[in-house]
């Protein structure tokens, strides 16, 4: 039995399209780094749920609040993508 749940979510910028695995650690390493690095907002990333995290409705409800999520902090950074998020984003796999 997996102990934990991997989002798939999917990535769109200009006309690029694809998708990134990630479990929420990953998504929570990232938003810490960019709170400290970028003074984003500390409460943008959707908060850890501990009751129920592996439901399926909880799991649908989370992968699109973490899409939401993704797609809000490349609105943030229009120009110039942090490093963090350009890694973790598989950027330099995408986008030439």
């Amino acid at each position: 039995i997996s102990s934990f749940q991997v989002y798939i979510i999917q990535v769109s910028v200009g006309n690029h399209q694809w998708t990134v695995k990630h479990r929420y650690s990953d998504f929570h390493d990232l938003h810490e780094k960019l709170v400290s690095e970028k003074k984003i907002d500390k409460n943008l990333l959707p908060p850890k749920k501990i009751i129920g995290k592996n439901s399926k409705s909880l799991v649908e409800k989370r992968q699109k609040e973490l899409e939401v999520y993704l797609q809000t902090l490349l609105l943030k950074f229009p120009v110039t993508t942090p490093k963090v998020l350009s890694h973790f984003l598989h950027f330099h796999l995408y986008v030439s």
